[in-house]
């Protein structure tokens, strides 16, 4: 999918092409109420509404990511309505059947990024900044049966979130997964990961995993 990317948004990469692929077997994507949290480009928004869902909402905190995703979906002609927001902080009231993520997991070093463009990826020492806000803001937003699909790495604690979204009320589970060579961003980090010892020296790929979690 060829996709408006302006400098500063995050390309769409194995990550969201796992999420996609998951998303495009999801029986709850036809007819739901859609939501994606951290669009981007809007690539995940843009597969949920070609499957057939019967609204398509998006969240992402970056301007350029709002208007891409805005644009794109324009290009493609679908009504996505896309809104700009910390995660799930602009929706008060709502709830859906099906909502997407591909958050920022990556375990990085410092303290939080000033530029817009590194906090598309940025997720604290521990890779879980983000996901573990997630797993708090996103259940209740779920409606009866609806169901949470997000992509995290393994590296990122994949226990945590099934943990955390169960604790929730929510039934999670990995249901794919992929190993991948290394992006752009666990390449610069890779020696300070191998210096924590959270990666194998010399290693080159990390498995990426998507967890889906059903609210009964």
């Amino acid at each position: 999918m060829r996709l408006l990317r302006p400098p500063g948004v995050y390309a769409p990469l194995e990550d969201t092409e796992l999420l996609a692929r998951v998303t495009r077997e999801e029986p709850r994507t036809l007819g739901a109420d859609v939501l994606d949290v951290g669009t981007g480009t809007g690539a995940l928004a843009l597969v949920a509404a070609e499957c057939g869902a019967a609204s398509v909402t998006a969240t992402d905190l970056s301007r350029r990511a709002v208007l891409a995703a805005r644009f794109n979906a324009r290009l493609r002609g679908h009504p996505i309505r896309v809104h700009r927001g910390d995660l799930l902080s602009s929706l008060a009231g709502r709830s859906f059947d099906l909502i997407l993520s591909n958050p920022p997991y990556v375990a990085s070093p410092g303290g939080v990024p000033a530029r817009g463009a590194d906090l598309a990826w940025w997720a604290g020492a521990d890779g879980r900044a983000v996901l573990d806000r997630l797993c708090v803001q996103a259940p209740p937003l779920l409606r009866g049966g609806g169901v949470l699909l997000l992509v995290q790495s393994a590296l990122s604690g994949v226990g945590q979130t099934v943990e955390a979204l169960t604790a929730q009320g929510l039934r999670a589970e990995p249901v794919a997964r992929e190993t991948v060579p290394y992006g752009p961003v666990m390449r610069r980090h890779a020696a300070w990961l191998e210096a924590r010892g959270l990666v194998d020296p010399g290693e080159t790929k990390e498995e990426l995993v998507v967890i889906r979690a059903r609210r009964d």
